[in-house]
């Protein structure tokens, strides 16, 4: 098993500093460094995401598709920033609780890293709706590299 220290080097040097619990979190999760935020290549055959990642990833869902509203002007900073600690949350639970192969945990690095911090760009300036659009783009990538049954169904109505 490879040191999480490696990881939390190359997340925090991208300027993405993490509380504490996301800290733990990311110390539990045995990770890749080089492939943290670098696109891997697209499978041949999609990875098969495990129970966690298939949840965190309808909660990020739900709350991108939620965060459109933002981009309109429609939602309030106190939403806006509600929505983006609901994916930061899921985010640091895919982290602790997503126990993959090496390969499959190095790509899901390169989705879950950026989505880290562009909530976290949200909460610090809710004014400022461009993460969602990045966040919209990095979310499309997913079922490119994790074959999720029942991901191209819409998310839940809800929520607003």
């Amino acid at each position: 098993m490879k040191s999480p220290f490696p990881i939390l080097a190359v997340v925090l040097c991208a300027g993405l500093a993490l509380p504490s619990a996301q800290a733990m979190a990311q110390e539990q999760h045995q990770h890749e460094a080089a492939s943290a935020h670098v696109a891997a290549p697209i499978p041949a055959t999609r990875y098969q995401p495990d129970a966690p990642l298939r949840a965190g990833m309808r909660t990020v869902h739900q709350a991108v598709v939620e965060l459109a509203h933002a981009e309109k002007g429609h939602m309030g900073a106190a939403m806006i920033r509600d929505r983006a600690a609901t994916i930061e949350s899921a985010v640091v639970e895919m982290f602790a609780n997503c126990k993959l192969e090496p390969t499959p945990d190095a790509a899901l690095h390169g989705i879950l890293v950026p989505l880290l911090g562009d909530a976290q760009a949200l909460k610090a300036n809710p004014a400022d709706a461009a993460p969602v659009a990045r966040m919209r783009d990095i979310i499309a990538a997913y079922p490119r590299y994790f074959d999720d049954p029942g991901w191209d169904a819409p998310p839940a109505a809800g929520g607003l």
